[in-house]
């Protein structure tokens, strides 16, 4: 009997398995320093990010000037794409990483004095926002080029995965978290938080080996005529720094990751309004603003949690284009659930659901089509994309928002991305048809 029972019940195991996130790249000892550091950290910046928004919507109360966030964010994100990730190809990343690190803790640091002096002109909260985005962004191409190196080539789905539960769990704790102290405690809680955490950060990569490029490490032992052929012929200068937008050149499935990502977060990313929504939509403070940003969060980690199914889609592009088309959907109905801020929450639920499995496949097709020498300038440009395209999302909704209405706003946004999607597939059929490699 008991023999029975063990072949019956295995199956079930075996569904739940190919269910369920495969967590074997947290036996790698480098990925899980990286992983757990930025776990802690991220929840901080989470929390920082609830009061940012917060304290220049109070500064000002105008939703253009929260849409003003992203503008003033947007720059450093492209000037460290361009100028910052072409360094994670020549040097050691995880140094780079420390630095951007720094760099972020110093933001935290000037943020929590500008709310211990009193009132904070809005300049200065702009300034430490660019700073805070720039230093940030550096330090997400560090760790994009980084991770295909601390796994195997068959757990790098499974990697970006957890890293996309990492995130999506600190988006769910850290505003939520974020927006309760701010209505208790006031805005420098939230601040001197994220100072703080920011020392988990440090600390975890401070603890990991050095990690120059690989192709770098190649070229000591095998000598310069094992570099590329875009490498070898390339410049130094400008030329270097624009070696990743010319290797997108006819690139075309490559190219469409980053239209459609762009698409989904300029026109469908409504969180600027959030402030603005939960005052005169919900009758709510900081705190519900906080749970209006976890809500997408919490869709995206039951996302993450499950997508141990991915690695066996192999029409990638297209998945990809669903995903984004249901995000979309969910954005639309968020703007049209009135009052009801269950359903609301629900709606942003459900479009984070979506978003992550299109990041999960997004990543996996970037990281498998790009050498290991132009992987930071690349990871810059994806991390431009990702973080730049929300930025100009917030000054699109706030200006919508200003012009008609912050329900207007949400609402246009989420069509607009329906129906862009749809062209992208009509006009795109490489990516459409796309498929992962055996």
């Amino acid at each position: 009997m008991p023999e029975s029972n063990e072949a019956s019940e295995a199956p079930k195991r075996g569904r739940l398995a190919r269910l369920v996130i495969d967590t074997r790249p947290l036996r790698r000892r480098e990925f899980r320093l990286l992983w757990l550091g930025e776990l802690v950290s991220e929840t901080g910046s989470n929390i920082a990010v609830v009061a940012l928004y917060v304290q220049v919507y109070q500064i000002t109360g105008s939703a253009l000037a929260v849409g003003g966030i992203g503008l003033v964010q947007f720059v450093p994100i492209l000037l460290s794409a361009l100028f910052g990730a072409p360094l994670v190809d020549r040097h050691d990343r995880r140094s780079i990483l420390l630095i951007a690190h720094w760099c972020e803790a110093g933001a935290a640091l000037l943020l929590l004095v500008g709310v211990l002096i009193g009132s904070p002109p809005l300049v200065l909260v702009y300034f430490a926002a660019a700073l805070v985005a720039g230093s940030g962004s550096l330090a997400q191409a560090a760790r994009a080029a980084m991770t295909p190196n601390l796994v195997t080539n068959d757990e790098l789905p499974a990697a970006l995965a957890l890293n996309q539960a990492m995130w999506n769990t600190c988006l769910i704790v850290g505003p939520a978290l974020g927006g309760v102290l701010i209505a208790r405690f006031g805005l420098g809680i939230a601040y001197g938080l994220d100072l703080v955490t920011f020392a988990a950060a440090l600390i975890s990569v401070r603890l990991m080996l050095p990690h120059p490029p690989a192709h770098l490490e190649e070229l000591k032992t095998s000598g310069p005529e094992t570099l590329p052929e875009h490498e070898a012929s390339e410049e130094e200068g400008w030329a270097r720094v624009t070696a990743g937008f010319r290797y997108l050149k006819g690139r075309r499935v490559l190219q469409a990751t980053f239209i459609v990502d762009l698409i989904a977060m300029i026109f469908g990313m409504p969180r600027a309004l959030f402030p603005v929504l939960a005052e005169v939509q919900f009758n709510g403070g900081p705190a519900l603003v906080g749970l209006l940003f976890s809500a997408v969060a919490v869709g995206a980690l039951i996302g993450a949690l499950t997508s141990g199914w991915v690695h066996r889609i192999r029409r990638q592009g297209l998945a990809v284009l669903v995903a984004v088309a249901v995000w979309g959907a969910g954005i639309v109905a968020f703007g049209v659930s009135g009052s009801s801020i269950g359903l609301a929450l629900g709606c942003l639920a459900v479009a984070g659901g979506a978003d992550v499995i299109s990041a999960v496949f997004r990543n996996t097709i970037l990281q498998r089509s790009v050498p290991d020498d132009l992987r930071g300038r690349l990871s810059g440009i994806h991390i431009l994309v990702v973080t730049g395209g929300p930025r100009l999302g917030d000054m699109e909704a706030g200006l919508v928002a200003t012009l008609t209405s912050p329900t207007v706003s949400v609402v246009s946004g989420g069509v607009i991305c329906i129906l862009a999607v749809g062209l992208l597939a009509i006009l795109v059929p490489s990516f459409t048809n796309y498929r992962a490699p055996e």
